[in-house]
Parts: structure tokens; sequence; C-alpha cells
């Protein structure tokens, strides 16, 4: 029975991995040739969609490549090689480019279908291991992502040469997505579920409280009725507003506290105009609600009226809102 490792062994071994990994992350730097440029320059030129291709560990790289590709600004799609012979390959167009993904540059697959994209008129890209192989002699461009061995120590089991190809594909989408000029609003539209989607996208008119959830009382209400207007509506504050629905000012929970500390203060007969504050700060419906996240925490607030451009409430937010929008 074989002998488990001892952990320093085990800690050894995957040192080993990563600096074999790294090695041949960094040797693809002096790649970034002409070639490359050329490759990026098909890319940006498609009318159609990228289509990624590869067999085997290729494969599941190719994937990730092309859901890399399409979130940042390069539509993209993978194609199982296999099933193009088979039927798939009526998905690539005219206007399309594939972007095959070979560590040998042999894989049969992919040069079965390589008579029917030359006769399509597909501009081919290829990241291979070996400049001299049929695929990447029959591409317009290659990309060579060899490396000078695998991470895994009997030199079978594709490693260190499939982080070689997932970096090369970042490089290409990444030198793509900056000569679109795709920014973080364009990232956050195909992200909408995601918290940089949320953040960027998100607005306090999604999320308000607007009708009669807003808490609101006159200016001549009583304390007493601004405080059941705030039990009421659950939002630790309510609005103060004349009689065109204009904010005048604000009492929240924080200013009850504070009037109770002043000692025995009779709150019978007190109007809430009197200890409310005034000047108080608001935010507009249209502003993202990461803003107002940023000025709940730099005001140290846990609440905000939303008014319009006149100044009239309509609606209000607090930092529960925020949470179960995952703002926060």
């Amino acid at each position: 029975m074989t002998r488990p490792a001892d952990d320093d062994k085990l800690q050894q071994l995957g040192r080993a991995v990563l600096e074999t990994e790294a090695a041949a992350v960094a040797a693809l730097s002096g790649r970034i040739d002409a070639g490359f440029a050329r490759a990026c320059r098909h890319l940006l030129a498609c009318e159609g969609r990228i289509v990624v291709t590869g067999m085997g560990k290729s494969g599941h790289i190719g994937a990730k490549i092309a859901a890399t590709l399409a979130s940042t600004g390069s539509p993209a799609f993978f194609v199982h090689p296999g099933e193009a012979s088979h039927g798939d390959l009526g998905m690539i167009t005219p206007k399309d480019v594939v972007l095959a993904l070979s560590n040998s540059g042999e894989t049969e697959e992919i040069l079965t279908i390589l008579p029917l994209l030359k006769r399509l008129g597909v501009p081919l890209i290829t990241l291979t291991g070996n400049p001299r192989s049929r695929l990447a002699k029959a591409a317009e461009v290659n990309l060579d992502v060899s490396v000078a061995k695998e991470a895994c120590p009997l030199g079978l089991a594709p490693t260190a040469s499939t982080t070689a190809t997932l970096a090369m594909g970042d490089a290409l989408a990444v030198a793509l997505l900056e000569a679109r000029g795709f920014t973080a609003e364009d990232f956050a539209l195909s992200h909408p579920a995601g918290s940089l989607g949320r953040r960027l996208l998100l607005r306090i008119e999604d999320i308000m409280h607007t009708g009669e959830s807003i808490p609101r009382v006159g200016a001549e209400a009583s304390l007493r009725d601004a405080l059941l207007e705030m039990t009421r509506k659950g939002l630790g504050m309510t609005a103060v507003v004349d009689e065109r629905g204009r904010i005048i000012g604000i009492f929240t929970d924080g200013d009850l506290r504070r009037l109770l500390d002043h000692g025995e203060v009779s709150i019978a007969g007190m109007q809430v105009a009197q200890v409310m504050t005034r000047g108080c700060t608001t935010v507009r419906a249209d502003l993202l609600a990461a803003e107002a996240l940023r000025i709940m925490d730099e005001k140290r607030i846990n609440a905000l009226p939303v008014v319009d451009a006149d100044g009239v409430l309509c609606g209000a937010i607090n930092m529960h809102d925020l949470l179960r929008a995952g703002v926060v």
C-alpha cells in the first residue's frame, strides 16, 4: 500500500505545480507580437460571432474563453468539434470567425471540419502548442501556447498547457475589450444579476417606497402623529412636507433619541416642526442605488427621502432596502 505523503511533501508538490504553470504563463509575454495583433484585428472585424472550438480539456478551456469573450463585448459561443461534423457546423456562418484550440495541433475532429470552414471563407485563428502542426499551418493566425513542460510529473495530464491557453484567451478578450471601448456599464448589462450589475444598473426608483408606503406628515403635525407615522411605515423616519408636498425636513428615530437624552422632555403638544432636521439630505429617483449607499455611509444615516426636480417628495429608501436588493 502506498504511504501517504506528509504535509511538507504535499506543500512542496503544490508549489512546484504553481511555479511550473507561472513559468508557462510568463513565457507567453514574449509571444504577444504582430501575430497577436493580427488575430485581434480579425476578431474585431468579425460581423457575426466568434466560434470557439476544442476537444477534451482544450474544449473545457474553450468554453471558458467563449464565455469571457461574450461577457466582455465580443459575442462568442462554443461549438464541440465532434458535434460540428454531425450538424452543428450549421451554427457557423460566413460572417463568423473560428477560434480553434488544440495543444497538439493535430486534433482530428477539428481537422475534419477545416475544408468546410475554408469553403465558408471563415477566418481561422488557432491556439496550439505546435506551430508546425497541420492546424497551425491552416490558420490565418496561429498563437503559440506551447509550454516547456506540464505540471503533471508524468508529463501526461494537460496542466501547464491548458493554463497557458486560458491565459492567452484572456489576453485576447481583454485586448478586444479595450479596443472596443467596453465600459463597466457595458459589463453590467450582461451581468444584471451579479453584484457589479446591481451596483451599476440598479437605481433608487427600482427599490424605493412609493405612494402610501412613504412616511410623511405635514409641518403642523404633532410629534405624536409623526411617531405613529414612523411606526406604521417602518423606515425609521418620516419626512415633513409643506402643503404642496415639498420636503422641508425629516424626523428620525435618532432625532427622538437625542430629544429624550436632554432629560425630562414633554412631547405632549409638541409639533414635529419644532424638532425636525431642516435642510436634510435628499436624493433623486434616477440616482444609482450604490450612490445612495455611499451617501448613507458618508452622512452616517440609515434612510433617505427621494424628491423630484421640484423638491416634491416622491419616495423613500433605507438601508434595509439596499440590503434586500443586494447593493450592500
